[in-house]
């Protein structure tokens, strides 16, 4: 494989995950303020 693209992986790897748990984290954040405005639990 070539270094190039082998670095340009493994730069490009944290973003992807980082990413990812920025749109679940959001999203539980979105839900649990409307739970706690309508007066429900999450789980």
């Amino acid at each position: 494989m070539d270094p190039l693209l082998l670095t340009a992986y493994v730069l490009v790897w944290p973003v992807v995950v980082i990413g990812t748990l920025a749109v679940i984290i959001r999203a539980f954040v979105k839900d649990a303020r409307q739970a706690k405005r309508e007066g429900r639990r999450i789980i």
